[in-house]
């Protein structure tokens, strides 16, 4: 992917999205999948992990990625906040359903991935837990997640409870002849299950290549979460890579 420089996307017209270069964050990755579903192009500006840039907090308000600025609006960091501009740019293909109920259902899906003390809150967690408090990432991180080691002795419990029930959501839709997480077609939350599996186990090398570092981390190994994967979530991000995404990193 070719990335511009912050100082330069200021000026640029259109779609730009803020995003950490050559990492597969879920958040990122996510926000890149809504805009290659709905075919709405962007330019990618380079925010570089772990480091604070002046100019694009000026900018944004923000110092992280991703960050969707569309021409003069307000930044968007927010996962709901860029899915809800999306949908406006792009009416088709709607990722977010029409009828209320699966809505609702899509939404409270989505939060318990990629919300506050969600999947990814929870996993993140346990990787600052792993490296302890003295660590460089801990203190940067640490923050942004409400790192403590209270919370994160309890994010094991909290991400099993959300791996039981995105499979029970999936059971329950393959039973009814639904090969997604809600209603009849693609919708934001199987995007962003595609995303954050890889906190759960990320793809082959040879499909997403990763430093062995990122790959280690990422790697889940605790006992009682992985008893509660069941092995049908990793077949539905395959799934929705064969079927609607580029793989990770490619674009």
């Amino acid at each position: 992917m070719k990335y511009v420089e912050v100082e330069e996307a200021i000026g640029l017209p259109g779609l730009r999205l803020v995003l950490s270069a050559g990492v597969p964050g879920p958040w990122g990755e996510a926000a890149k999948y809504i805009f290659q579903v709905k075919r709405i192009p962007y330019t990618a500006v380079r925010q570089v992990v772990g480091t604070e840039s002046e100019v694009l907090r000026r900018w944004t308000g923000h110092s992280n990625a991703p960050i969707a600025i569309y021409e003069d609006e307000p930044p968007r960091a927010g996962w709901a906040e860029i899915l809800a501009l999306a949908e406006r740019l792009a009416a088709e293909p709607a990722l977010v359903p029409a009828d209320p109920a699966l809505r609702v259902r899509m939404f409270g899906l989505a939060h318990e991935i990629c919300g506050e003390e969600g999947f990814g809150w929870q996993r993140r967690l346990m990787l600052l837990g792993v490296l302890g408090t003295g660590n460089d990432t801990t203190r940067t991180l640490g923050r942004r997640y409400g790192f403590t080691e209270k919370a994160a002795a309890a994010a094991p419990g909290r991400t099993a409870e959300i791996l039981l029930l995105l499979s029970r959501q999936l059971r329950e839709q393959r039973a009814a002849g639904s090969s997604y997480f809600v209603g009849e077609r693609l919708s934001a939350v199987d995007l962003y299950w595609a995303a954050f599996a890889l906190m759960l186990e990320p793809l082959p090398d040879e499909l997403c290549k990763l430093h062995p570092r990122m790959r280690e981390s990422y790697a889940l190994r605790d006992p009682a979460v992985r008893a509660a994967a069941d092995g049908l979530l990793l077949e539905h991000r395959d799934f929705i890579y064969r079927t609607h995404l580029s793989l990770p990193l490619a674009f």
